[in-house]
């Protein structure tokens, strides 16, 4: 007999008590594991990720956190042809198991390098600028995000059991909130077999990952304010979700991603002539064949001028005919089964309802030729392309979640987008075209009913990772039907399982609670050159003042000479004078700045290994010849590197002019070493 799938809750392996439901292997029908929940205690499940999980996690910086995904993604990366082995059962070749098994890998490893590259060596992460409340500056606010002390609970999907776990653990980490997993039942063998692997790496804090396989029934009442639900799955559960006691009154914060009709339209500049007339093609068979069109990001609408209705048909046709549907095992196949035969009744069922206002182009949704497997034990259906008459409702109302797209033929640009929006919010719409003009009116008219939008042309088909493939330094979510929520989308996906607050406090009341000094914030002079100091010995608020230094007309002259830059407010005096921003000759900017670099620089080898930038420069005041400049230097930030012997040090400059005014500000972004001198 088959296992019985466990879950992993509150620090163990539990195993129900009943002989659970059986779950069966796509391609052969038989069974593969079986399900169940029953006696798990979800409570007690809440509160170790309240007590132990997230405790835990909070106590880690940004880098430290994706540091440990990172590792966690190599780890998988080892062992990721056990997956593939079981990943066949859900109906997957090889191929669609990469874009699950790889892909949520990969996103893992996208995320972690995101935090270190994006996020501070800190808990607290700060939200653009510092806004000035008060007029003397003594009043300031400054928005910040920390993390909750609460449960991210993940409800998965059937059809991407690796990567939909992947996607959403990620980010929940790295912003430092523990996650309850619940995998979809159809392929939660292939879920749990990852999560007992992160399990047995020993990688992750105790608590920040557990796993319920079977049903959920109760978590929600277990859940309250600072905890999320991230949900993938049908509108009909999401609407029961939005309904539940602790979403509408307890605080609870739901996210959704629910069902989309995608669409991709070919530009009217395109014939088939052009290359982009191929890529089009190439995609929706693509979108309706992977994952035998089990994707929430897979074309359901095919929008194309009516005058090329026919041919494409027949393009699309010409290809689905050379796509082998059968065992997912073998070699031979492009297209694998369903997930389950019950989906198979669900697929034929959206079939026959798109049917009232479409015909069938292509493939019979009763039978199908498989190769080495049994059509009927196994979950297969053939692809289906059906042309839609004109008026069609159904295609913009029925979601067929299978290999299956509708043809729609429009007149004009306006009425394209028209039909884009019939779709009632999704995911992603492509727009194939080489014309500018085109694209742009199709993105703009698009953009307010999809959440990502691909334009495909000639020039960016060589790297283009295609129409349904979130990337997780993009957003993932889409308006209205495809459920209002985001998911990914790099360092926005981590802040949207964190707090955003507004602090208002004086300038070294928030350079204390963000550990970033600010502007106004009490300056700390020393003898010592900052410069001088390693990583370990230097603090928030350690400034430097250099003394003054006169700009003199030579020093412009030969600036406009060494650099070119001779326009005419530099190297003329007449024009100059008639120009109302400035009077007379002035300095260039960058030669400001190259001076003020001069007068703090500590010119000996020390722990400033080197600059790499500046960041956020203005030039406020102009720099008459014979003016003079001063400048101060202020430690901002201190970014440690946690795998490397140095950090990364932000210093606040001000330049001021005789009268004290800011001529100029940026940030000095520098490499500074952990020690000094260096240790062997």
């Amino acid at each position: 007999m088959p296992r019985l799938l466990e879950s992993y809750a509150a620090g163990r392996w539990f195993t129900a008590g009943d002989g659970g439901t059986p779950l069966l292997d796509a391609g052969t029908g038989e069974e593969v594991a079986r399900v169940s929940a029953t006696g798990l205690d979800l409570g007690a499940m809440v509160q170790h990720a309240r007590t132990v999980g997230g405790p835990a996690l909070r106590a880690l910086t940004f880098h430290e956190r994706a540091g440990l995904l990172k590792a966690m993604a190599k780890d998988l990366t080892e062992h990721k042809e056990a997956f593939y082995d079981l990943s066949y059962a859900t109906g997957a070749t090889r191929r669609d198991s990469a874009v699950d098994i790889d892909g949520g890998i990969g996103t893992v490893f996208s995320i972690a390098s995101k935090g270190t590259r994006e996020l501070p060596n800190d808990t607290v992460y700060i939200d653009g600028g510092l806004e000035r409340l008060g007029r003397s500056g003594t009043f300031v606010g400054q928005h910040i995000y920390t993390s909750r002390p609460g449960v991210a609970v993940q409800i998965n999907a059937f059809n991407f059991p690796v990567w939909g776990m992947l996607e959403k653990l990620a980010p929940a980490f790295l912003a430092g909130a523990p996650s309850i997993v619940k995998p979809a039942a159809q392929t939660a063998y292939l879920t749990e077999a990852v999560v007992r692997r992160i399990i047995e790496s020993g990688l992750l804090p105790e608590g920040s990952l557990q796993l319920l396989c079977g049903s959920p029934q109760g978590l929600l009442d277990e859940l309250t304010v600072q905890d999320q639900v991230g949900f993938t799955g049908s509108a009909h559960t999401a609407g029961l979700l939005r309904n539940h006691p602790q979403v509408l009154h307890g605080g609870v914060e739901l996210t959704v991603e629910a069902d989309s009709l995608n669409c991709s339209i070919l530009g009217p500049d395109v014939t088939a002539a052009d290359p982009e007339f191929e890529l089009f093609v190439k995609g929706v068979v693509a979108e309706m064949t992977v994952k035998a069109g089990q994707k929430c990001t897979a074309i359901r609408r095919v929008i194309v001028p009516r005058g090329q209705l026919d041919a494409v048909a027949d393009a699309v046709v010409a290809r689905l005919e050379r796509t082998t549907v059968g065992n997912p095992r073998s070699d031979e196949v492009r297209m694998g089964a369903l997930v389950s035969l019950d989906q198979r009744d669900e697929v034929r069922k959206a079939i026959q309802s798109l049917r009232a206002s479409a015909e069938i182009v292509y493939g019979d949704p009763d039978r199908v030729d498989v190769v080495d497997a049994d059509a009927e034990r196994g979950a297969f259906v053939s692809p289906v392309l059906l042309r839609a008459q004109d008026g069609a409702v159904e295609p913009h109302d029925v979601e067929p979640f299978g290999p299956v797209s509708t043809l729609i033929g429009y007149d004009d640009l306006d009425a394209a987008v028209t039909l884009a929006a019939r779709g009632k919010g999704s995911l992603v719409g492509s727009v194939v075209s080489h014309d500018p003009e085109v694209a742009r009116r199709l993105v703009l008219g698009l953009a307010p009913y999809h959440g990502r939008i691909l334009v495909l042309d000639r020039d960016d088909a060589g790297e283009s990772t295609g129409h349904g493939s979130p990337l997780p330094v993009l957003v993932h979510g889409g308006p209205g039907r495809a459920g209002g929520g985001e998911e990914l989308g790099g360092v926005r996906g981590v802040l949207h399982h964190m707090q955003r607050t507004a602090i208002q406090g004086s300038p070294d009341m928030l350079t204390a609670v963000t550990g970033r000094w600010t502007a106004g914030s009490a300056r700390r002079p020393d003898d010592v050159h900052p410069f001088r100091k390693s990583l370990a010995e230097l603090r928030i608020g350690d400034t430097i003042a250099s003394e003054p230094r006169q700009v003199t007309l030579a020093d412009i002259e030969d600036f406009a000479e060494l650099t070119g830059d001779t326009f005419y407010a530099h190297t003329d005096e007449a024009a100059a004078q008639q120009n109302p921003l400035f009077g007379g000759i002035v300095a260039h900017g960058y030669l400001v700045v190259s001076l003020a670099a001069g007068l703090f620089v500590d010119p000996d080898p020390g722990p400033v290994l080197a600059n790499f930038g500046v960041d956020h420069l203005r030039f406020l005041t102009p720099v008459k010849a014979d003016d003079t400049i001063a400048v101060t230097l202020t430690v901002k930030q201190i970014t440690p590197r946690t795998n490397a012997d140095y950090g990364e040090v932000r210093w606040d400059a001000v330049v001021t002019n005789a009268d004290g005014e800011p001529v100029a500000t940026y940030d000095v972004l520098t490499l500074v070493a952990k020690e000094w001198p260096a240790s062997e």
